[in-house]
Protein backbone atom coordinates (compact mmCIF):
# COMPACT_ATOMS: atom_id res chain seq x y z
CA UNK A 1 0.00 0.00 0.00
CA UNK A 2 1.10 3.74 -0.69
CA UNK A 3 -0.19 6.64 0.53
CA UNK A 4 -0.07 9.83 -1.03
CA UNK A 5 -1.32 13.11 0.65
CA UNK A 6 0.69 15.70 -1.76
CA UNK A 7 1.47 15.99 -5.44
CA UNK A 8 5.50 15.72 -4.62
CA UNK A 9 4.30 12.30 -3.23
CA UNK A 10 2.64 11.11 -6.45
CA UNK A 11 6.14 11.72 -8.64
CA UNK A 12 8.00 10.67 -5.97
CA UNK A 13 6.48 7.13 -6.36
CA UNK A 14 4.72 7.11 -9.79
CA UNK A 15 7.28 4.97 -11.18
CA UNK A 16 8.27 2.61 -8.55
CA UNK A 17 4.20 1.60 -8.41
CA UNK A 18 4.75 1.15 -12.10
CA UNK A 19 7.61 -1.03 -11.09
CA UNK A 20 6.68 -3.16 -8.78
CA UNK A 21 3.34 -3.92 -10.81
CA UNK A 22 5.33 -5.03 -13.58
CA UNK A 23 7.30 -7.09 -11.13
CA UNK A 24 4.10 -8.80 -9.96
CA UNK A 25 3.00 -7.47 -7.07
CA UNK A 26 -0.29 -6.17 -5.76
CA UNK A 27 -0.22 -2.09 -5.36
CA UNK A 28 -2.75 0.05 -4.14
CA UNK A 29 -2.31 3.56 -3.51
CA UNK A 30 -4.51 5.30 -1.26
CA UNK A 31 -4.81 9.39 -1.05
CA UNK A 32 -5.88 12.18 0.59
CA UNK A 33 -7.66 15.22 -1.44
CA UNK A 34 -4.53 17.91 -1.88
CA UNK A 35 -4.17 20.15 -4.54
CA UNK A 36 -3.67 18.86 -8.08
CA UNK A 37 -3.47 15.03 -6.63
CA UNK A 38 -6.17 13.40 -8.16
CA UNK A 39 -5.83 14.57 -11.42
CA UNK A 40 -2.31 13.61 -11.72
CA UNK A 41 -3.06 10.45 -10.86
CA UNK A 42 -6.29 10.57 -13.38
CA UNK A 43 -3.75 11.43 -16.14
CA UNK A 44 -1.00 8.80 -15.14
CA UNK A 45 -3.87 6.34 -15.13
CA UNK A 46 -3.27 4.93 -11.76
CA UNK A 47 -6.14 3.39 -9.63
CA UNK A 48 -6.66 5.15 -6.53
CA UNK A 49 -8.31 5.31 -3.34
CA UNK A 50 -9.55 8.63 -1.91
CA UNK A 51 -9.91 7.93 1.87
CA UNK A 52 -10.14 11.59 2.67
CA UNK A 53 -11.78 13.86 0.08
CA UNK A 54 -13.58 16.11 3.06
CA UNK A 55 -10.89 17.46 4.84
CA UNK A 56 -11.29 19.56 8.32
CA UNK A 57 -8.50 22.36 7.17
CA UNK A 58 -8.24 25.17 9.44
CA UNK A 59 -7.38 23.67 13.22
CA UNK A 60 -5.01 21.48 14.41
CA UNK A 61 -7.69 19.43 16.23
CA UNK A 62 -9.42 19.16 12.51
CA UNK A 63 -6.32 18.13 11.47
CA UNK A 64 -5.52 15.42 14.21
CA UNK A 65 -9.02 14.01 13.43
CA UNK A 66 -8.51 13.94 9.68
CA UNK A 67 -5.59 11.43 10.88
CA UNK A 68 -7.54 9.38 12.88
CA UNK A 69 -10.31 9.22 10.53
CA UNK A 70 -7.56 7.77 7.86
CA UNK A 71 -6.13 5.61 10.19
CA UNK A 72 -9.28 4.27 10.81
CA UNK A 73 -10.30 3.67 7.32
CA UNK A 74 -6.42 2.31 6.49
CA UNK A 75 -6.51 -0.47 9.20
CA UNK A 76 -9.73 -1.42 7.58
CA UNK A 77 -8.56 -1.40 3.79
CA UNK A 78 -4.71 -3.03 5.02
CA UNK A 79 -6.46 -5.99 6.83
CA UNK A 80 -9.35 -6.33 3.83
CA UNK A 81 -6.37 -6.47 1.41
CA UNK A 82 -4.20 -8.39 3.13
CA UNK A 83 -1.34 -5.81 2.91
CA UNK A 84 2.18 -6.83 3.81
CA UNK A 85 3.83 -3.69 3.42
CA UNK A 86 3.06 0.42 3.87
CA UNK A 87 4.91 2.94 2.49
CA UNK A 88 4.44 6.83 2.51
CA UNK A 89 5.33 10.31 3.60
CA UNK A 90 3.29 10.54 6.49
CA UNK A 91 2.33 9.72 10.34
CA UNK A 92 -0.11 7.44 9.49
CA UNK A 93 1.93 5.18 7.40
CA UNK A 94 4.30 4.53 10.66
CA UNK A 95 0.82 4.67 13.20
CA UNK A 96 -0.83 2.03 10.68
CA UNK A 97 1.91 -0.13 10.36
CA UNK A 98 2.71 -0.39 13.87
CA UNK A 99 -0.80 -1.34 15.20
CA UNK A 100 -0.87 -3.79 12.41
CA UNK A 101 2.38 -5.54 13.07
CA UNK A 102 3.23 -4.51 9.18
CA UNK A 103 6.35 -3.70 7.26
CA UNK A 104 6.33 -0.15 7.02
CA UNK A 105 8.84 1.99 5.26
CA UNK A 106 8.70 6.46 5.92
CA UNK A 107 10.20 8.36 3.15
CA UNK A 108 10.93 11.82 4.19
CA UNK A 109 13.84 14.46 2.59
CA UNK A 110 12.83 17.06 5.48
CA UNK A 111 15.10 17.23 8.78
CA UNK A 112 12.94 16.39 11.53
CA UNK A 113 13.79 19.33 13.38
CA UNK A 114 11.94 20.74 10.48
CA UNK A 115 9.15 19.02 11.18
CA UNK A 116 8.33 18.85 14.77
CA UNK A 117 4.73 17.94 14.92
CA UNK A 118 5.54 14.41 12.43
CA UNK A 119 9.06 14.29 14.45
CA UNK A 120 6.71 14.02 17.36
CA UNK A 121 3.45 12.35 16.38
CA UNK A 122 5.04 9.65 14.36
CA UNK A 123 8.42 9.35 15.52
CA UNK A 124 7.74 6.51 18.24
CA UNK A 125 6.28 4.52 15.76
CA UNK A 126 8.30 4.57 12.60
CA UNK A 127 10.02 1.39 11.55
CA UNK A 128 12.15 2.78 9.16
CA UNK A 129 12.57 5.76 7.72
CA UNK A 130 14.34 6.64 4.30
CA UNK A 131 15.78 9.82 3.32
CA UNK A 132 18.58 11.51 1.36
CA UNK A 133 22.13 11.55 2.96
CA UNK A 134 21.63 15.26 3.99
CA UNK A 135 18.72 14.95 6.07
CA UNK A 136 19.42 14.74 9.87
CA UNK A 137 16.88 12.92 11.68
CA UNK A 138 17.86 12.89 15.15
CA UNK A 139 16.72 11.61 17.48
CA UNK A 140 15.11 8.62 15.02
CA UNK A 141 19.20 7.61 13.27
CA UNK A 142 18.73 4.37 14.59
CA UNK A 143 15.67 4.10 12.38
CA UNK A 144 17.12 6.03 9.59
CA UNK A 145 18.40 4.76 6.19
CA UNK A 146 20.06 7.46 4.17
CA UNK A 147 20.81 7.36 0.70
CA UNK A 148 23.26 9.70 -1.57
CA UNK A 149 19.98 11.11 -3.94
CA UNK A 150 16.99 13.21 -3.39
CA UNK A 151 13.52 12.93 -3.97
CA UNK A 152 13.11 14.48 -7.06
CA UNK A 153 15.64 12.39 -8.55
CA UNK A 154 12.87 9.74 -8.78
CA UNK A 155 10.98 11.76 -11.60
CA UNK A 156 13.56 14.09 -12.90
CA UNK A 157 16.45 11.81 -13.15
CA UNK A 158 17.79 11.21 -17.09
CA UNK A 159 16.63 7.82 -16.57
CA UNK A 160 12.78 8.74 -15.84
CA UNK A 161 12.73 12.11 -17.62
CA UNK A 162 13.74 13.51 -20.99
CA UNK A 163 12.34 16.88 -21.83
CA UNK A 164 10.27 17.70 -24.76
CA UNK A 165 10.21 21.00 -26.80
CA UNK A 166 7.04 20.21 -28.09
CA UNK A 167 5.02 19.80 -24.90
CA UNK A 168 5.98 23.47 -23.91
CA UNK A 169 5.06 24.91 -27.37
CA UNK A 170 1.89 23.82 -27.63
CA UNK A 171 1.17 26.03 -24.96
CA UNK A 172 1.77 29.02 -26.94
CA UNK A 173 5.62 29.08 -25.06
CA UNK A 174 8.42 29.90 -27.31
CA UNK A 175 11.77 27.39 -25.88
CA UNK A 176 14.29 29.39 -28.41
CA UNK A 177 13.07 32.51 -26.27
CA UNK A 178 14.10 33.49 -22.65
CA UNK A 179 11.38 33.03 -20.19
CA UNK A 180 10.92 32.94 -15.98
CA UNK A 181 8.95 30.98 -14.34
CA UNK A 182 7.58 32.16 -10.92
CA UNK A 183 6.20 29.96 -8.68
CA UNK A 184 3.88 30.87 -5.26
CA UNK A 185 3.33 28.43 -2.61
CA UNK A 186 0.30 28.70 -0.34
CA UNK A 187 2.75 28.08 2.82
CA UNK A 188 -0.10 26.39 4.60
CA UNK A 189 1.35 23.42 6.02
CA UNK A 190 2.09 23.22 9.47
CA UNK A 191 6.13 23.72 9.46
CA UNK A 192 5.47 27.07 7.35
CA UNK A 193 4.05 28.72 10.30
CA UNK A 194 5.73 32.05 10.54
CA UNK A 195 7.29 31.87 7.29
CA UNK A 196 6.72 34.44 4.78
CA UNK A 197 7.64 34.03 1.14
CA UNK A 198 6.85 36.37 -1.95
CA UNK A 199 4.92 39.13 -1.02
CA UNK A 200 2.93 41.65 -3.31
CA UNK A 201 5.22 44.00 -3.59
CA UNK A 202 8.33 41.56 -3.83
CA UNK A 203 6.65 40.02 -7.07
CA UNK A 204 5.59 43.12 -8.66
CA UNK A 205 9.04 44.26 -8.39
CA UNK A 206 10.02 40.99 -10.21
CA UNK A 207 7.99 41.42 -12.75
CA UNK A 208 9.42 44.59 -13.42
CA UNK A 209 13.05 43.19 -13.33
CA UNK A 210 12.14 40.27 -15.68
CA UNK A 211 9.46 41.53 -18.56
CA UNK A 212 11.94 43.25 -20.21
CA UNK A 213 13.99 40.19 -21.04
CA UNK A 214 11.13 38.04 -22.00
CA UNK A 215 7.83 36.28 -20.77
CA UNK A 216 7.05 35.58 -17.63
CA UNK A 217 4.48 32.48 -16.29
CA UNK A 218 3.36 32.22 -12.58
CA UNK A 219 1.84 28.96 -11.42
CA UNK A 220 0.73 29.32 -8.26
CA UNK A 221 -0.75 27.46 -4.61
CA UNK A 222 -2.33 30.37 -3.50
CA UNK A 223 -5.02 32.48 -4.80
CA UNK A 224 -3.22 35.27 -7.55
CA UNK A 225 -3.90 39.43 -7.10
CA UNK A 226 -6.00 40.47 -10.01
CA UNK A 227 -3.21 42.32 -11.55
CA UNK A 228 -0.70 38.97 -11.56
CA UNK A 229 -3.46 36.91 -13.26
CA UNK A 230 -2.53 37.90 -16.86
CA UNK A 231 0.90 35.73 -15.40
CA UNK A 232 -0.93 32.67 -14.66
CA UNK A 233 0.69 29.18 -16.32
CA UNK A 234 -2.68 27.70 -17.63
CA UNK A 235 -1.08 24.14 -18.27
CA UNK A 236 -1.72 20.25 -17.28
CA UNK A 237 0.11 19.54 -14.41
CA UNK A 238 1.93 16.83 -15.78
CA UNK A 239 3.49 19.26 -18.01
CA UNK A 240 4.92 21.97 -15.49
CA UNK A 241 8.99 19.91 -15.31
CA UNK A 242 8.84 20.13 -19.49
CA UNK A 243 8.17 23.68 -18.70
CA UNK A 244 10.63 24.01 -15.63
CA UNK A 245 13.47 22.41 -18.01
CA UNK A 246 13.48 25.66 -21.06
CA UNK A 247 12.94 27.96 -18.64
CA UNK A 248 15.80 30.71 -18.36
CA UNK A 249 15.26 31.22 -14.67
CA UNK A 250 13.08 30.14 -11.72
CA UNK A 251 12.33 32.11 -8.81
CA UNK A 252 10.18 31.08 -6.10
CA UNK A 253 9.00 30.49 -2.67
CA UNK A 254 8.16 26.67 -3.12
CA UNK A 255 11.14 24.48 -1.36
CA UNK A 256 10.24 21.84 -3.63
CA UNK A 257 10.13 23.29 -7.37
CA UNK A 258 13.58 25.13 -6.27
CA UNK A 259 14.89 21.41 -6.30
CA UNK A 260 13.23 20.34 -9.04
CA UNK A 261 14.93 23.03 -10.96
CA UNK A 262 18.06 22.10 -9.20
CA UNK A 263 17.49 18.37 -10.79
CA UNK A 264 16.77 19.44 -14.01
CA UNK A 265 20.16 22.65 -14.32
CA UNK A 266 17.81 25.32 -14.08
CA UNK A 267 19.17 28.46 -12.56
CA UNK A 268 17.25 29.12 -9.35
CA UNK A 269 16.28 31.49 -6.92
CA UNK A 270 14.02 30.40 -3.42
CA UNK A 271 13.34 33.34 -1.69
CA UNK A 272 11.80 32.50 2.17
CA UNK A 273 12.04 32.20 5.61
CA UNK A 274 13.62 28.71 5.85
CA UNK A 275 16.80 30.30 4.41
CA UNK A 276 17.63 31.74 7.64
CA UNK A 277 17.13 30.00 10.68
CA UNK A 278 14.97 26.64 9.16
CA UNK A 279 17.99 25.58 7.32
CA UNK A 280 17.02 22.23 5.21
CA UNK A 281 19.83 20.03 4.64
CA UNK A 282 18.93 19.10 1.01
CA UNK A 283 18.92 22.46 -0.12
CA UNK A 284 21.98 23.30 2.00
CA UNK A 285 24.58 21.20 0.01
CA UNK A 286 22.37 21.95 -3.63
CA UNK A 287 23.29 25.54 -2.72
CA UNK A 288 26.88 25.09 -1.08
CA UNK A 289 28.14 22.05 -2.61
CA UNK A 290 26.89 21.91 -6.37
CA UNK A 291 26.03 25.75 -6.62
CA UNK A 292 22.69 24.64 -8.38
CA UNK A 293 20.31 26.89 -6.63
CA UNK A 294 20.30 30.10 -4.24
CA UNK A 295 18.39 30.45 -1.20
CA UNK A 296 17.89 34.22 0.49
CA UNK A 297 15.77 34.99 3.05
CA UNK A 298 12.54 36.96 2.65
CA UNK A 299 13.65 39.95 4.82
CA UNK A 300 16.48 40.48 2.13
CA UNK A 301 14.13 41.59 -0.78
CA UNK A 302 17.01 44.05 -2.04
CA UNK A 303 19.81 40.64 -2.12
CA UNK A 304 17.26 39.14 -4.05
CA UNK A 305 16.78 41.76 -7.10
CA UNK A 306 20.64 42.22 -6.94
CA UNK A 307 20.73 38.79 -7.61
CA UNK A 308 18.41 38.35 -10.24
CA UNK A 309 20.01 41.34 -12.12
CA UNK A 310 23.02 39.64 -11.65
CA UNK A 311 21.96 36.36 -13.28
CA UNK A 312 20.39 37.82 -16.38
CA UNK A 313 23.62 39.62 -16.56
CA UNK A 314 26.05 36.41 -16.56
CA UNK A 315 26.92 35.27 -19.80
CA UNK A 316 26.41 31.19 -20.19
CA UNK A 317 24.43 30.81 -16.74
CA UNK A 318 22.33 27.80 -17.91
CA UNK A 319 25.66 26.23 -19.29
CA UNK A 320 27.04 26.74 -15.91
CA UNK A 321 24.60 25.49 -14.20
CA UNK A 322 24.32 22.08 -16.75
CA UNK A 323 27.49 21.46 -16.05
CA UNK A 324 27.06 21.76 -12.40
CA UNK A 325 23.89 19.39 -12.53
CA UNK A 326 26.62 16.52 -13.79
CA UNK A 327 28.73 16.87 -11.52
CA UNK A 328 25.68 16.33 -9.20
CA UNK A 329 24.30 13.00 -11.09
CA UNK A 330 27.80 11.53 -11.01
CA UNK A 331 27.17 11.68 -7.41
CA UNK A 332 23.69 10.45 -6.79
CA UNK A 333 21.40 7.80 -7.76
CA UNK A 334 18.22 6.56 -9.70
CA UNK A 335 16.15 7.15 -6.66
CA UNK A 336 13.43 4.80 -8.37
CA UNK A 337 15.51 2.33 -9.00
CA UNK A 338 16.62 2.35 -5.30
CA UNK A 339 13.02 2.52 -3.84
CA UNK A 340 11.41 -0.24 -5.91
CA UNK A 341 14.44 -2.39 -4.81
CA UNK A 342 14.49 -1.29 -1.46
CA UNK A 343 10.89 -2.17 -0.84
CA UNK A 344 10.96 -5.69 -3.03
CA UNK A 345 13.76 -6.59 -0.59
CA UNK A 346 12.35 -5.45 2.29
CA UNK A 347 13.55 -5.76 5.91
CA UNK A 348 16.55 -7.40 4.61
CA UNK A 349 17.45 -4.54 2.08
CA UNK A 350 17.23 -2.65 5.36
CA UNK A 351 20.68 -4.23 6.72
CA UNK A 352 22.41 -4.97 3.42
CA UNK A 353 22.35 -0.73 3.02
CA UNK A 354 23.56 -0.49 6.66
CA UNK A 355 26.92 -2.26 5.41
CA UNK A 356 30.16 0.23 4.85
CA UNK A 357 30.75 -2.11 1.90
CA UNK A 358 27.12 -1.56 0.24
CA UNK A 359 27.69 -0.86 -3.53
CA UNK A 360 25.60 1.76 -4.70
CA UNK A 361 26.62 1.90 -7.89
CA UNK A 362 24.12 -0.36 -8.84
CA UNK A 363 21.24 2.04 -8.73
CA UNK A 364 23.11 4.74 -11.31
Amino acid sequence: MIQLSHPAHFHLYKHVAKNLKEDGHRVFVLIKSKDVLEPLLQEAGLEYYNINEHAHRGSKWGILWDMLSREARMIVFCLRHRIDLLTGSTPEVAHVGWLLRRSSINTGEDDLNIVPMFRKIAGPFLQCLLTPVTCNTEPYEDRSVHYPGYHKLAYLHPNRFIANRDVVEKYGIETSKPYFLLRFAKLGAHHDVGVNGISTEVAQHLIDILTPKGKVYITSERELEPQFEQYRLHIHPLDIHHVMNYATLYIGDSQSMAVEAAMLGVPSLRFNDFVGEKKIGVMEELEHKYGLTFGISSKEADRLYDKVNEMLQTEGVREQFQARREVMLKDKIDVTEFLTWFIENYPNSKADVKQSDFNWGCFR
